[in-house]
């Protein structure tokens, strides 16, 4: 055999490694009609005892195209979660601030927050705004609205929440559809975007008072 044929191999398995879609085996979320919140509910207000999300928790996506994936997430997010007698109160918002995307390349990230994607100059706000907290096998499943591109649409996705006196945690890594939210942008004719877009959470919340890094700045 050949060199040339020797290395066909080699090639065709970083090819094929490289077309690996990252929202394989990972929970897709199908985008729904947004649930009514009833009025006085949205936001922590309410009874109970309010939790901050800190500075130090994560929100971060995997995006992915024929040729291979890209990281990023936001580095500026902020909320607060109402616990009474050990349960979610109200309907806790999640706000992010779209300009503080990022991505692991710099080019990447101004297309990101450009009409093709964000569009964050006409929506410099996104909004999750859960509306249930459920039990599930051992974990949990969270229900809620999330406003995204102008576009409101109802998502569930499993989680690992956890309370306690000291703090409210929460874990999850779940896909959504970019074209659920009106983000449309196709890529290159030789190199599309693959729709699904794998969302991962990891949200520390803790009593006591905001502090500066704790707040939104859109």
């Amino acid at each position: 055999m050949t060199a040339s044929r020797l290395g066909l191999p080699i090639l065709v398995t970083l090819l094929l490694a490289g077309c690996k879609d990252p929202s394989e085996g990972v929970h897709k979320s199908a985008a729904a009609a947004p649930v009514p919140v009833p009025a006085g509910t949205a936001g922590a207000a309410g009874g109970g005892v309010e939790y901050v999300i800190r500075s130090g928790s994560t929100l971060g996506f995997t995006g992915s195209k024929v040729t291979g994936s890209h990281s990023g997430g936001f580095t500026n997010f902020a909320g607060t979660f109402r616990i009474a007698e050990g349960k979610l109160a109200g309907a806790p918002e999640l706000k992010i601030a779209m300009r503080s995307t990022w991505s692991d390349n710099e080019k990447l990230t101004g297309h990101l927050t450009s009409p093709d994607f964000f569009d964050v100059a006409q929506y410099p706000v996104s909004t999750f705004t859960v509306t249930s907290v459920e039990p599930a096998g051992g974990r949990h499943t969270v229900s809620g609205n999330l406003n995204l591109h102008g576009v409101t649409k109802g998502v569930t996705f499993p989680a690992e929440v956890t309370v306690s006196p000291e703090a409210v945690g929460l874990k999850a890594e779940f896909a959504i559809n970019r074209r659920d939210f009106n983000i449309n942008f196709p890529g290159m004719p030789n190199d599309l975007i693959r729709d699904q877009v794998v969302l991962k959470l990891d949200i520390q919340a803790t009593p006591g008072p905001e502090r500066p890094e704790d707040r939104l700045k859109p």
